[in-house]
């Protein structure tokens, strides 16, 4: 690779690490319960600005990404092209599905700011889709088969690892605050379903699913 491309490797991984450091800090209990504390009348807005913010700062890191890729390391071609892609599809697809199972309004920051809410905690119940059985972490699984079915280059290939990196330590991190809300019937969920890869041997029936959710009502 040329020096300029070099350069703009190293600045994505700088920027990719920025980014995912002040994703996780944002989203702590630690500096939510800091803002609340500090300046109350603010919280209806935190999730939102949470939002748009991770939002705009991920275009100067796709910029990056893009503007000088580097050289083609993996082409799919033939068979593995329409797998790649089916699979991408599928992932894209399941991804669709799986919003009628969240709170879109509370996971945008629409209700908080409606409902003028100064809750630090989330206020969506724990409860378990169809894709919660197999996957504790679905939009990380669907999020992973796409960035893994595409192409690769240089940057593209740097930003794959640096976004798989921080699905496995963000969702360790979100599960903390989930271990928090809903206690040990979050524990026994993760001690039967794995967390980013869905496994056949290890999955909840609907019936299992609906034992554990009154298990937890009955705590």
């Amino acid at each position: 690779m040329t020096e300029s491309a070099w350069q703009n490797v190293v600045l994505l991984a700088i920027c990719w690490i920025g980014y995912f450091a002040l994703h996780s800090a944002l989203a702590s209990l630690t500096v939510k319960r800091k803002v609340a504390a500090a300046w109350p009348k603010l919280m209806p807005y935190y999730r939102l600005t949470f939002n748009l913010l991770a939002s705009l700062l991920i275009l100067p890191i796709l910029w990056l990404t893009y503007r000088d890729p580097g050289p083609l390391l993996w082409h799919w071609q033939g068979a593995t092209a329409w797998l790649a892609n089916g699979l991408a599809l599928a992932a894209l697809f399941g991804f669709w599905l799986s919003l009628k199972s969240y709170d879109m309004q509370e996971f945008l920051g629409l209700r908080q700011l409606r409902l003028h809410l100064r809750k630090v905690e989330d206020q969506e119940h724990f409860h378990l889709s169809p894709f919660h059985r197999h996957v504790r972490h679905p939009w990380y699984f669907f999020g992973l088969v796409l960035v893994w079915t595409r192409d690769m280059n240089a940057t593209t290939l740097l930003s794959s690892v640096f976004i798989t990196l921080y699905f496995v330590i963000g969702s360790r991190l979100e599960e903390q605050k989930l271990l928090t809300y809903h206690g040990d019937t979050y524990r026994r969920y993760m001690a039967r379903v794995p967390g980013l890869i869905p496994l056949p041997w290890k999955s909840l029936t609907a019936e299992e699913a609906r034992v554990l959710l009154n298990t937890q009502a009955e705590d």
